[in-house]
């Protein structure tokens, strides 16, 4: 057996650590690297020895669970004393000292009713274990510590060296507003120092891009908790910024065919009964009352577009039909996940539906993954598509589910797109694709989404006459490219460090005039910038020139333009050119068509 050998993973994907999975194992080693199944195992492992060491320098602390996840792992905690930033450097050396003494990571198992038992003085280990169906239950212990857990670890602690607490946080009991409020430590394992060191120089470039600086430094948006969390608020700039973005996917859906609706932010509570909204997503609605009926705000904009189908009769002649709306959506998100404009309360999505017929499933996908496509290669976006299965929660029948789920499978195979399966990953009238997309630093965001519906169409009765004069549900695809405006523009905001592409930018160009004299000229070009859809502001604040001229670059505006005596009398322009990084003239004229000739680059 290989001293590098940390577990297995078997055909269906699962993960097992050695001890688990015995010595006669068939199942795919796997060794101690970077790739995502051993780094899986790493990082829950170092979250129990981060664990441990908190054990020791804070003996009367409990846990409750410590999950991998997308940045890391993390373990919620009750502790009598209060855990800032400055206590991480010392966790950080107990675990190292915890290391030196060799401990193995051994697993032993018990009856659920022998565990419950054990740890009948433990209120968090019996809210972990009320939440477990399993009759026997895992515990994995080094040296005096040791916790509940399904797994899968390493042999021993030699193995995790290359760490990183990263942040304190507040968690929720089992996420509930309503619980106590846990101590939550973040951190990051790797199986080397190289990979360690570049991940966190990746999280310092991070916070530089942070959405939320750069969008208070360019002015934005903004949030006011007097009116509500989660609620955004534009400011003129970002405004300008998100005009931008729709207006550039309005062109882009009316060339592909789509039409533009609209449908009510409020409906009767009924509708959402019928589409299963209720069952499925009631406790993130928000409701209220009008007229003694009950109402809900939409969280979605599928029953609006169902509506308008059925508002004229349709023939299969009239499908695929393509709807679309820049839809505002209001869903009941818990405080403490609320971040920035990536977790919001209110948002916009770019959503549209299209009504098809069965055998129209393939091409319709393929369509829409054709302009996704052409949106992220215009923002310079490598994605990956993941096909997401029926969920626990969901609405149909299983004959349904599997036409759906082999609708999209077939489309991206037929067409050598790659995928990957999410099981229980769909939505819950339909099973979808995930668009995950990788931006500047290397993250993965989840974006837009692809959902084949066999379910909504025929619960309101939406019908279209076929080629055998029958009438026949039509499928509907559920659509969004972007995800959400407040989202993509966080993502945008991060991926270009605030330093957006031309067409893109809120501010395009900043005229600076040197003297009084000048700002007439200045005015002038903003006003004929402004007849071409580029927006310019002019800086005539009473301050010095350097310092204006700061000012504005700070701004990260793509062209800061000074004006001076010989600009005016030649009817030229000195510009400081911030994404070339170079410093040239040129004649009004010219300047026209290179501006002009680069809004044409944000065209889809």
């Amino acid at each position: 057996m290989s001293e590098n050998l940390i577990g297995y993973i078997d055909d269906q994907g699962n993960i097992i650590d050695t001890q688990s999975a015995g010595e006669n194992c068939t199942a795919t080693p796997i060794e101690y690297d970077n790739s995502e199944a051993s780094l899986e195992i790493v990082r829950h492992s170092t979250a129990h020895l981060m664990a441990q060491a908190i054990t020791e320098l804070y003996p009367n602390s409990q846990f409750f669970v410590g999950p991998v996840v997308d940045e890391g792992f993390y373990y919620d905690f009750r502790v009598d004393e209060k855990i800032g930033e400055e206590d991480l450097k010392p966790i950080e050396k107990k675990m190292k000292e915890l290391i030196k003494k060799k401990y193995k990571i051994e697993k032993y198992e018990m009856s659920k009713a022998e565990a419950l038992e054990k740890f009948a003085e433990d209120d968090l280990k019996q809210k972990v274990m009320s939440r477990i169906t399993d009759d026997t239950m895992s515990i994995y212990k080094q040296g005096e510590f040791e916790d509940l857990c399904r797994g899968p670890h390493v042999p021993a602690l030699r193995f995790l060296h290359n760490f990183k607490l990263t942040r304190v946080a507040g968690a929720y009991l089992g996420g509930d507003e309503n619980a106590e409020m846990l101590t939550r430590i973040y951190g990051i394992a790797f199986a080397d120092k190289e990979a360690l060191k570049s991940h966190m120089t990746m999280l310092e470039e991070a916070k530089k891009r942070d959405h939320r600086k750069i969008g208070n430094e360019m002015d934005l948006f903004m949030f006011n908790e007097e009116a509500g969390a989660g609620l955004p608020f534009w400011l003129p700039k970002g405004a300008r910024l998100r005009n931008k973005l729709e207006a550039i996917l309005h062109k882009a859906h009316r060339m592909r065919g789509y039409e533009p609706v609209r449908g009510p932010e409020i409906l009767k509570s009924q509708m959402w009964h019928t589409s299963g909204h209720f069952a499925c997503y009631g406790e993130n609605m928000y409701l209220t009352t009008v007229d003694d009926q009950e109402y809900g705000l939409k969280p979605m904009n599928c029953i609006g577009h169902i509506q308008i189908f059925k508002a004229a009769g349709k023939s299969y002649r009239d499908l695929p039909l393509r709807y679309y709306e820049y839809g505002t959506v209001h869903r009941h998100e818990k405080s403490g996940v609320l971040h920035g404009l990536l977790r919001v309360r209110e948002f916009a999505q770019d959503d549209a539906h299209i009504f098809c017929t069965p055998d129209q499933i393939k091409s319709v996908i393929l369509e829409v993954v054709e302009f996704v496509d052409s949106v992220m290669k215009l923002f310079n976006f490598d994605y990956t598509m993941e096909v997401a299965t029926k969920p626990e929660k969901a609405i149909g029948d299983d004959d349904v589910w599997e036409l759906a789920t082999d609708g999209i499978k077939d489309a991206l195979t037929e067409n050598n797109l790659p995928y990957t399966i999410d099981e229980g990953g769909g939505a819950f009238y339909g099973p979808k694709i995930d668009v995950k997309i990788t931006d500047a630093l290397g993250r993965k965001w989840q974006c837009g989404t692809v959902q084949v519906d066999f379910n909504l169409p025929s619960r309101f009765d939406a019908e279209y006459v076929g080629e055998d004069n029958e009438r026949h549900n039509p499928v509907m695809i559920h659509r969004a490219i972007l995800g959400s405006f407040e989202r993509f523009i966080a993502i945008l905001t991060e991926h270009y460090a605030g330093e957006f592409p031309f067409f893109l930018s809120p501010v395009q160009v900043i005229f600076v005039p040197i003297a009084d004299t000048h700002v007439e000229y200045a005015n002038k070009l903003k006003a004929e910038l402004l007849y071409q859809d580029i927006d310019a502001d002019v800086y005539d604040k009473n301050d010095s020139l350097n310092k204006r001229v700061r000012n504005a670059e700070k701004q990260r505006v793509p062209y800061v333009v000074i004006i001076g005596d010989e600009e005016v009398a030649n009817k030229t322009v000195a510009i400081r050119d911030r994404r070339a990084k170079e410093q040239y003239n040129l004649t009004q004229d010219e300047f026209m068509v290179k501006l002009t000739q680069q809004l044409q680059e944000g065209k889809i």
